[in-house]
């Protein structure tokens, strides 16, 4: 399948975003980054301290700061992406879990409060238990939870 110059600009970018985001995590950047704090330092006297001198350090940090913020948030974005269909792939296939939750994140912040809400009502509950490794959906636990206070 041959792919349009388009697609290969958006491989490309996804390429040089992950080198950046990897590399900008690494101890070689950090020294890097000192390496260059320490030289504008000591190019100080030699510019006199100018404004210029100090535009400098002030106009490149900010610009990194800029790029990076939006590099930063895309890798955040793509792999909370990834995360999510991990996990939604483990809820699907699993039997117990409530499938409802797939594409929780699609939620209102309202309904993710009432989400919340049963979530902690359901930690409730499974203090009760004596066995620690019972594990329920929310409609399990309500309903054994109810079976076991009718008796």
């Amino acid at each position: 399948m041959k792919h349009s110059s388009k697609s290969g600009r958006v491989n490309y970018f996804e390429r040089l975003s992950r080198f950046f985001t990897d590399f900008t995590g690494t101890t070689t950047a950090f020294i890097f980054a000192l390496l260059i704090i320490i030289i504008w330092i000591i190019t100080g006297p030699f510019f006199d301290f100018s404004n210029t001198w100090q535009l400098v350090i002030n106009t490149g940090t900010t610009i990194i700061t800029f790029l990076m913020v939006f590099l930063i948030q895309r890798m955040q974005n793509k792999d909370s992406r990834a995360i999510h269909l991990k996990l939604n792939e483990l809820v699907a296939s699993l039997k117990g879990p409530s499938n409802r939750l797939i594409d929780v994140e699609e939620l209102t912040e309202e309904d993710l409060e009432t989400l919340s809400k049963y979530y902690k009502h359901l930690a409730i509950m499974a203090k009760k238990e004596k066995d620690l490794s019972v594990s329920h959906s929310i409609e399990e636990a309500q309903e054994l939870h109810k079976m076991k206070y009718r008796q």
